[in-house]
């Protein structure tokens, strides 16, 4: 007779190395009795596991290409008008202190030869987030990764975020948000370009 799981432990094995999860799940045990707690009273028996694999999830973009993302939907079109996706949710975890930071990203470009589905920008930012971050790389990680892969006439990337270590700890300023951005071709070099970008985008601006 087949065996029979559930949707949840298919979901399991599809997303979760088996391995890793339980080398994970080892550590974070320790580290929860080292920080004082009973990890083998009820509430706390499967959080070593659940940890385990919610870093695989958080920190997935490891093992996704960006490049590859892109090329797979790169199509030759005669457009030169800026193409803009904005509002895109970003969720990361900051290099430092491995908590949260998350918010918005835009994200504009100026086709050349080349456009992409429109769908592939976001995932391309999703893919460099998901990795231990500072949000001034994952700017600079996503404007280079569109601008080498399609090779348009400028690209524009600003990154709205709310940092946990600026909140939960530290300074514990509840109310920050943190912009960056970054530009090449003609974002970097035309105002007038610079600015139309940013009218677009301006009405979610902090």
């Amino acid at each position: 007779m087949a065996e029979i799981i559930s949707a949840a432990e298919l979901q399991d094995k599809c997303e979760y190395d088996a391995e890793l999860t339980m080398q994970l799940s080892k550590h974070y045990k320790q580290v929860i009795t080292l920080l004082g707690e009973d990890a083998n009273r009820e509430g706390l028996l499967k959080t070593p596991e659940r940890m385990a694999k919610a870093m695989q999830f958080l920190l997935k973009g490891y093992k996704e290409d960006p490049e590859q993302i892109l090329l797979a939907a790169k199509f030759h079109e005669q457009y030169q008008q800026m193409v803009v996706v904005k509002d895109i949710e970003i969720y990361s975890m900051c290099e430092h202190h491995m908590l949260p930071f998350f918010g918005k990203a835009h994200v504009g470009y100026i086709p050349r030869d080349y456009i992409t589905g429109l769908s592939k920008i976001p995932r391309v930012v999703d893919a460099f987030a998901r990795r231990l971050q500072v949000q001034e790389r994952l700017t600079t990680q996503i404007k280079d990764c569109i601008q080498k892969t399609l090779n348009p006439l400028g690209v524009a990337v600003v990154i709205e975020a709310q940092h946990m270590c600026m909140q939960m700890r530290g300074v514990q300023k509840q109310n920050s948000f943190t912009t960056t951005s970054d530009f090449t071709g003609a974002f970097a070099n035309n105002i007038a370009t610079r600015e139309e970008f940013f009218n677009i985008i301006g009405s979610k601006m902090h």
